[in-house]
């Protein structure tokens, strides 16, 4: 298919045995773009045949280290690969001062362009723009500044205009705690993955912390009327993904609790 998610980790801040922490591969029509690198990122590629050189763009959405600690390891292999096509990042402004840090004590082997896009909007942006896809970056509330991702297909030029084609769109929504503008930054969207990092039964923790329930990310997804919710990023105390599942199902039907793994075709 040429517009596919593959779910590289849905654990939160502690890894444990069989999940990896954040990360996520969207390809449209061959390229790949990579959604926040957690640590095991790279076995991850490995594991499910994805290319190193084939990734056009990285969407970082904050500097919580289940959400890059995988990034550098991940620069200096593509270096060994041989990359020579340069390589476009975006992420919070102060992500620049980590990758200027990492480049001058280990990048002596890296000759391609790692280019930084500063992300600082208070509203939705758009921040990338090839061939087939638009991609959206928007603010979220969490403890420390994050971003949410949304990619809209693009229609190539090449096509003709009296063959019909349906455009696919994939939101990204990181960790954060509710609001009530982020159902209208990605509505309609065809899959929407959200953060439901505690049960129902544990909100108030969820609000300690910033970060959402599954109910509440149903909820969001019910009203911004979206084809399909995806939850992740679940705590280490919940072992049993149906929890979730369950919980956000009773709000809106169409869930899944993704795994490390899953991959949807849009």
């Amino acid at each position: 298919m040429n517009f596919t998610l593959k779910i590289m980790g849905t654990a939160s801040a502690m890894p444990i045995s069989d999940r990896n922490p954040s990360a996520q591969v969207l390809s449209v029509h061959g390229r790949l773009f990579l959604i926040d690198c957690g640590e095991g990122t790279q076995q991850q590629l490995r594991r499910h045949k994805l290319s190193f050189l084939k990734i056009e763009a990285v969407f970082l959405s904050h500097l919580h280290g289940d959400h890059v600690f995988g990034i550098f390891g991940l620069l200096s292999t593509m270096a060994m690969l041989g990359r020579t096509q340069e390589l476009h990042i975006y992420a919070p402004r102060a992500f620049g001062d980590v990758l200027r840090f990492f480049l001058s004590a280990f990048g002596d082997g890296i000759a391609y362009e790692i280019i930084h896009h500063p992300l600082e909007m208070q509203a939705p942006e758009v921040v990338h723009t090839s061939r087939y896809v638009e991609v959206r970056a928007f603010p979220l509330r969490h403890k420390i500044e994050c971003y949410g991702f949304r990619f809209d297909e693009l229609v190539s030029k090449r096509r003709p205009a009296n063959e019909p084609f349906r455009t696919r769109s994939y939101a990204y929504c990181s960790d954060t705690m509710p609001f009530p503008e982020l159902a209208q930054w990605v509505k309609g969207v065809d899959v929407l993955y959200h953060e439901s990092t505690y049960p129902a039964e544990m909100a108030d923790k969820a609000a300690a912390r910033f970060h959402s329930t599954s109910l509440q990310a149903a909820e969001c997804a019910r009203d911004a009327g979206v084809g399909r919710l995806l939850l992740g990023h679940y705590s280490s105390r919940v072992r049993d993904l149906s929890v979730y599942a369950r919980e956000a199902q009773a709000v809106f039907p169409d869930t899944v609790a993704a795994d490390d793994g899953d991959t949807f075709d849009f």
